[in-house]
């Protein structure tokens, strides 16, 4: 009986001649060892807490690390980003400039150095919440631990509000308040307590997001946890080698197994041991050799610890050096190179996150609470706010390795109509008032020409 359906069925497919993909999404021995990310807050939602924890134990332990996160810091702020007020009111300036001496609410520092603790967070836990409190002297500004807005708390609510991880939404999408769970300054453990909910308008979160719609921060140290945790391992098991082998300094080979014992030696257990100090010349009896322990662990390790260190500043965003802190082989034009990018990065955090999620709505409180306090003269403020809040942040001039040529090249912008001296002198971080005034005072500076002081 004839199956005539037989050939069809045992019939071997022709293979393809292409394939039409991605190879990034193909599975097989390569792409199925591959781990995938799916929305970006929940990924967030699972692992943040984590990342955040060896986050901050790698910061506070590890060498490398702890470097990395004060150079981001300091790259970041610096000495503190100065405000420069747009209205020709000089008083705007000096007002804020007084109220920041006093910006702490705990009374350790003062806004300056608020911005170092925000731009360390920033680094370390991917987030900064700072709580503005109103009191008769002003608004006062405190740091609130990221662990403390509740990241538990995700649900709907009603008319289309919602809560994602601590972070209260309206039925458009706005940030309205915030949950933050009460603490103490001295609670070693966590107490069960409801959150309190603090309306958005006296908390700044401050954060770089990774993907659209993202509410919670990521730590910046997240691409480099893993690889800075082997590279630690990795240290060790050197050090722990090459102890062990510093203990073994030399072997004594019985060469034809008919030497006698040592000479000053004694036989243990059949293995020949002798000692050795430093300056002495030993006589071996006749038939025995001596071997050096040289061990191969140590050897050629330089080149791969360098490359693991190039690694760890690739994922974290940083020039070598800045994370290694080695300046071989480097000069002049290779150190401004590497910079050169990294401090495109850092103006787009500066410009793009600490100016319109931190520094700016300070400013907007700070210069509010003066009018309307009656401590600002405005006259106009109600008419024409913006004239009043507008504000420039001009981040502290990077230091150079050669200032005369920083210098110079100040002076050619200047003479060019390229900036402005306010702008100059901003970028130190002085007052251009201020610094003429000082200028003015003192018998032995070199007066400035009125030519200059057009310009």
């Amino acid at each position: 009986m004839a199956f005539p359906f037989l050939p069809k069925l045992f019939r071997r497919a022709a293979k393809p001649t292409h394939v039409r993909r991605f190879d990034g999404a193909a599975g097989g021995r390569r792409g199925w060892g591959m781990g995938t990310m799916g929305r970006i807050n929940p990924e967030v939602s699972a692992a943040g807490a984590s990342l955040r924890s060896r986050a901050r134990y790698l910061a506070a332990n590890n060498p490398w690390l702890a470097q990395a996160v004060a150079n981001w810091a300091g790259a970041l702020v610096g000495p503190g980003i100065v405000p420069t007020a747009k209205h020709p009111d000089a008083e705007l300036s000096a007002y804020f400039q007084n109220w920041a001496d006093e910006a702490d609410a705990d009374g350790r520092t003062d806004f300056w150095g608020l911005q170092s603790d925000i731009a360390r967070g920033v680094v370390i836990d991917g987030e900064a919440f700072v709580q503005i409190i109103t009191t008769e002297a002003g608004p006062k500004l405190r740091l609130i631990p990221p662990e403390l807005v509740d990241e538990s708390l995700t649900r709907e609510l009603a008319d289309g509000a919602c809560i994602v991880q601590g972070v209260e939404f309206d039925a458009d999408g706005n940030r309205v308040a915030y949950h933050v769970l009460p603490s103490r300054p001295h609670d070693q453990f966590a107490n069960y307590a409801p959150p309190v909910r603090v309306p958005a308008d006296d908390i700044l979160h401050i954060m770089k997001p990774l993907a659209a719609g993202q509410v919670r921060g990521v730590s910046w140290i997240a691409p480099v946890i893993l690889p800075a945790s082997d590279f630690d391992q990795l240290c060790d098991a050197l050090l722990v080698g090459v102890k062990v082998a510093a203990m073994h300094s030399a072997f004594l080979v019985d060469m034809n197994g008919t030497a006698g014992e040592p000479y000053d030696g004694t036989e243990s257990g059949g293995i020949m041991e002798t000692g050795l100090e430093p300056g002495t010349m030993k006589r071996l009896p006749t038939g025995y050799d001596v071997k050096f322990n040289t061990p191969g662990q140590t050897q050629e390790i330089g080149a791969f610890l360098r490359l693991n260190l190039q690694q760890l500043a690739a994922g974290l965003g940083l020039p070598e050096h800045l994370v290694s802190g080695d300046l071989t082989g480097a000069n002049y034009s290779s150190l401004r190179a590497g910079l050169l990018p990294f401090r495109q990065r850092v103006e787009q955090v500066q410009y793009g996150t600490l100016v319109p999620q931190l520094l700016r709505p300070i400013w907007r409180r700070v210069v509010t609470f003066g009018v309307l306090s009656g401590e600002l003269a405005a006259p106009d403020f109600e008419t024409n706010p913006r004239a009043y809040l507008a504000c420039e942040w001009l981040p502290p001039k990077p230091m150079q390795v050669d200032p005369l040529k920083d210098v110079q090249a100040t002076v050619a912008e200047l003479e060019a109509g390229l900036t402005s001296r306010r702008k100059a002198v901003a970028e130190r971080g002085w007052s251009v008032k201020d610094l003429d005034s000082e200028i003015a005072a003192d018998p032995h500076t070199p007066k400035r020409k009125e030519s200059d002081n057009a310009a």
